[in-house]
């Protein structure tokens, strides 16, 4: 059974289709890529998983659980994390603050106990921190632990922008453009870390991205849409040498 099941998705805005009928399924542990040229409706499909958009018609089931019509939070409360195209972290605070943010599904007590600060909240604070820790070391952050995020390189920030949506311990964890404006090396690191989080980690990953070197470099299956529909969809190979999904990218090259 999949563990993440995408049924006939179709969203528009206003007179304008953002989505028409997009189907697939994202086994457990599996690293899925959505491929298309700019515009095709790839963050679109995140936006409704995460619970940002609501598809007019269609479902999304996770875990048995349908996410259409459930608030970000929930979807989140789930299981499901997700990184941006830009980076959205608190700049102004360290990479631990940050990181420590994205324990927030696991907190078990409000405002008020955690002014009073007893044992229990002691207890869940100390098991927090050494979480967030296991993903410093898990990502080599540990240079920047203490930095403000403001003050460190773009391709650190991204990953301490991955690390927040890891410190949820998602079962799904879905990637948008996590290595735009990566130089090559920062690149290659991040396939690394990606096949770990799914290796290590056991995650469920959906990976949008543009770079088609990493997508048949780290995927197991993937999705090729245009226009806010399915135009293939298979092993990584298979795609990217589909007529129809070169005719796609060469349409958006001669546009440009």
């Amino acid at each position: 059974m999949a563990e993440l099941d995408v049924q006939d998705l179709h969203l528009s805005f206003g007179g304008l289709k953002a989505l028409g009928g997009v189907s697939f399924s994202v086994e457990k542990a599996q690293i899925y890529s959505l491929i298309g040229p700019n515009g095709a409706g790839k963050t679109t499909i995140f936006n409704c998983i995460s619970g940002l958009y609501r598809p007019q018609k269609g479902r999304i089931v996770f875990k048995e659980t349908d996410l259409v019509g459930l608030k970000p939070d929930r979807i989140a409360r789930l299981g499901i994390a997700r990184t941006f195209q830009n980076i959205e972290l608190f700049r102004h605070m360290t990479t631990l603050d940050n990181l420590l943010l994205g324990r927030h599904r696991h907190f078990r007590y409000g405002t008020f106990r955690a002014a009073l600060f007893g044992p229990g909240v002691v207890r869940d604070e100390v098991l927090h921190r050494r979480k967030v820790e296991e993903i410093i070391d898990f990502l080599d952050l540990e240079a920047s632990r203490d930095r403000l995020v403001a003050t460190l390189p773009y391709g650190t920030q991204k990953m301490v922008e991955l690390g927040r949506a890891l410190a949820m311990e998602p079962a799904v964890l879905l990637l948008d453009e996590c290595s735009a404006g990566m130089n090559l090396e920062e690149k290659q690191d991040l396939v690394w870390r990606i096949r770990d989080i799914r290796d290590v980690l056991g995650i469920t990953i959906l990976l949008v991205e543009h770079d088609m070197r990493m997508v048949a470099d780290i995927s197991d299956r993937v999705l090729a849409i245009s226009y806010g529909e399915v135009i293939a969809e298979g092993p990584p190979d298979e795609v990217q040498n589909d007529p129809e999904v070169l005719r796609a990218y060469m349409g958006e090259e001669e546009a440009s």
